[in-house]
């Protein structure tokens, strides 16, 4: 454990050194207060400490807000210079390569400002919440976190959102990094896209490492702007999904579990609460043995039909009419959403469905314009409230979404009971599987970094569900009894470190290190998740064919059991790839990454030892947990060939019975009776086992399905039925 004051002194950016906290002398100052009053802490002391402390705060505050502006004002520059730029291109003097270049290193650089502006920002706010709760436990009597979090929140230099500059630094380095020629297409493909087919990994990521995430993102792919003809406002990002389920949580348990063909149903709609455009989506998910891919397919509706059509008055004749009519979509494209919109609409009559949920979040995403082959995006602010009647009380009132509350998070207006406003951040990759695509390297130097946590299946809708209606849930993801563990992790080297140009790696003296303030101060911090080694994370399919396993309360389940881990030569490999210089040398070095890739399983579809999937969980009381388990066809076709491997076993030795009884003397004859019975065992443990094994399989428990008694118990009578036998003729 390092403690608070070292921290900040290791973690101190040089330019900005004057304009940190004075922790180390707001400690000294309350140590010496006590000692001077013989540990008594008076009113006196009380004022000037406070004193102290407001003078800090202005000038942290003022400091990020100078700061701030300088950014702004960098970025203006920046801009006029980059269009300047790209305008010269269709000039007699268009703009060099090596001018291109300066812009570039320019915004690297201005990127590096604002990461280390954030970075500024939450270590000293870190710094506040330390010495406050410091002060209130040795002065006892005068508490003071509480009340001065009113000045703090007055002063909010730690909720500086920085979207807006990702969103404008992010246009020109795409502008930059294509020479004035950035990938052509149409920006708001992403939302009209009907059906996904998307291998989709997904991680969580400490809110004191969100802008880092946006900033790395942003350098290889630019963010996605829906609508471009309009400025950049926050509830542009805004997204809301009502999510609809019956009172017996039908839908929840098929995806809990991951029933083939298990479905989720909700409404999406983007922006505020007056976007007229709603889409209704339906996904399904696969088993991947069966070929088929898990889709999300979906279709628009005006605001004003929704009710109706969920209940059926309005038709989707009615609702395609327009569609048709216009003729701007093929026929066969018409008849797909047409029959989408009819079962949706059954579905929903059928297992009289309802609103149950709403999951609401800022979403940055980053695509290339009309290319969805790879897509990140980081979903902030990440809010699950109740929709339901469950209880009584009807919160929408008939409609098809409640209406009390729109985009103005955190919902401060709801009761406790009817929100989880959830603690981190949720990265997504996904990669259209179906054109081959594998992930670039930048990507998995990301994923395996300390930034990300990967969480496979992790999913909203069965998080809101779990947290907001433990009532009607008796099974639980795997996740949710390891919220109150901390996911933040010790800094990694890493290719993908924000850095400033020609000035190497700043974040080198800016590292996260694990702290307390005394050796007891701080047990209320949260354990670690479990320790992470050089291997880092990967990534893992989100609709892999995974289903649930019952876990009592009093037994630990380890999913490491299930999915194992990748290679930890990985990452030096690939430095070792980069740095070469001979092509000898790097070929070599490219075989034996290739063979150390094929051997230790450094695949997408594993996750690595040391991650969440380490961590040893125990289920609430009266609740059981589901963890990833796959289950094909294949796996029952094992089971049934091991089975009649055995009985085979056991006719050869009936045989040999057989043949000793019919042909042989009476001494063998007697010795028969060994073979006969280890034949008779040989049958009835088999069968035991298959049973055993095919119960286990269909109920999807995570058990040791090795058979360590069976043969050795065979070998032991064979061998003793031998014996037997020689010592039958040589009696």
């Amino acid at each position: 454990m390092v403690k608070f004051g070292e921290l900040l002194k290791r973690s101190l950016i040089k330019e900005y050194s004057y304009y940190y906290i004075s922790y180390n002398d707001l400690k000294s100052e309350l140590e010496e207060g006590l000692q001077k009053n013989d540990g008594q802490w008076s009113q006196n002391l009380e004022t000037q400490f406070l004193e102290a402390l407001e003078l800090e705060l202005d000038k942290v505050y003022m400091f990020s807000k100078v700061k701030h502006t300088e950014v702004l004002r960098r970025v203006k520059d920046a801009a006029q210079q980059v269009k300047v730029a790209v305008r010269s291109l269709d000039s007699n003097t268009p703009a060099s390569e090596l001018d291109f270049d300066i812009l570039e290193q320019e915004l690297s650089d201005i990127i590096a400002d604002v990461h280390d502006l954030a970075k500024f920002s939450r270590l000293n706010y870190t710094g506040f919440q330390k010495i406050l709760k410091k002060h209130d436990k040795v002065t006892k009597n005068f508490i003071l976190k509480p009340i001065f979090q009113v000045r703090l929140d007055a002063k909010p230099f730690f909720k500086e959102n920085y979207d807006d500059l990702v969103v404008k630094i992010s246009e020109l380095y795409d502008l930059v990094r294509t020479k004035g020629n950035p990938v052509s297409g149409d920006s708001a493909a992403g939302g009209k896209q009907q059906n996904f087919v998307r291998q989709t990994t997904k991680y969580w990521v400490h809110p004191d490492n969100i802008t880092e995430v946006k900033l790395i993102i942003l350098k290889h792919l630019p963010v996605l702007v829906f609508n471009t003809n309009k400025e950049f406002e926050q509830d542009d990002m805004a997204i809301t999904s009502i999510y609809y389920d019956n009172k017996d949580m039908d839908l929840y348990y098929g995806r809990l579990r991951k029933d083939e063909g298990a479905e989720a149903h909700r409404i999406r709609w983007y922006g505020g609460m007056t976007s007229d455009t709603i889409f209704m989506e339906r996904k399904t998910h696969r088993e991947d043995w069966t070929g088929e891919q898990s889709v999300k397919a979906r279709f628009a509706l005006k605001e004003r039909y929704v009710n109706d059509y969920l209940k059926g008055s309005y038709t989707v004749e009615q609702a395609f009419a327009k569609m048709r009519k216009e003729g701007k979509k093929s026929l066969k494209e018409i008849e797909s959403l047409e029959a989408l919109a009819t079962e949706i609409q059954y579905t929903n009559l059928k297992k009289k469905l309802r609103p149950c949920m709403r999951s609401f979040y800022h979403r940055t995403a980053y695509q290339l314009p009309g290319d969805a082959r790879v897509r990140c995006s980081l979903d902030t602010e990440l809010t699950m409230v109740r929709e339901d009647n469950f209880d009584g009380h009807d919160r929408t009132n008939g409609n098809w979404r409640r209406m009390d509350i729109g985009v103005d998070w955190p919902f401060k207006q709801l009761p406790e009971k009817d929100v989880e406003r959830f603690p981190y951040a949720v990265l997504e990759v996904k990669l259209q599987t179906q054109l081959g695509q594998e992930p670039a390297e930048w990507i998995r130097d990301l994923v395996r970094s300390h930034l990300v946590e990967p969480v496979p299946k992790f999913s909203k809708f069965l998080h809101g569900c779990a947290t907001l209606l433990p009532d009607n849930v008796d099974s639980i993801p795997y996740w949710i009894p390891q919220m109150g563990v901390d996911i933040k992790k010790d800094p990694v080297p890493s290719s993908i470190n924000i850095t400033r140009p020609d000035r190497g790696n700043d974040s080198d003296e800016d590292e996260d290190y694990d702290f307390d303030d005394e050796a007891d101060d701080d047990n209320d911090d949260g354990q670690r998740f479990a320790a992470h080694g050089a291997t880092g994370n990967l990534m893992d399919l989100e609709e892999e064919g995974y289903g649930s396993i019952p876990v009592s309360q009093d037994r630990r389940a380890s999913t490491t059991q299930v999915i194992q881990g990748q290679s930890s030569n990985a990452p030096y490999i690939n430095a070792k790839i980069r740095h070469a210089t001979n092509p000898v040398t790097k070929m070599l070095y490219k075989a034996y990454g290739a063979f150390d890739h094929y051997m230790n399983g450094d695949q997408i579809s594993k996750v690595a030892p040391g991650t969440v999937y380490d961590t040893q969980v125990k289920a609430p009381p009266g609740k059981t947990i589901c963890v990833p388990v796959r289950v094909e066809p294949k796996v029952y076709f094992a089971t049934e060939r091991t089975f009649l491997s055995w009985i085979s076993i056991a006719l050869i030795l009936s045989g040999v019975s057989t043949t000793m009884l019919t042909y042989g003397t009476q001494t063998t004859m007697v010795a028969s009776i060994g073979f006969f019975a280890t034949a008779l065992l040989t049958i009835i443990y088999s069968t035991y086992v298959y049973c055993t094994r095919v119960v286990n399989i269909r109920l999807k428990r995570v058990v040791d399905y090795e058979d360590k008694l069976g043969p050795r118990l065979i070998c032991l009578f064979l061998t003793l039925s031998i014996l037997f036998t020689y010592f039958c003729n040589y009696l």
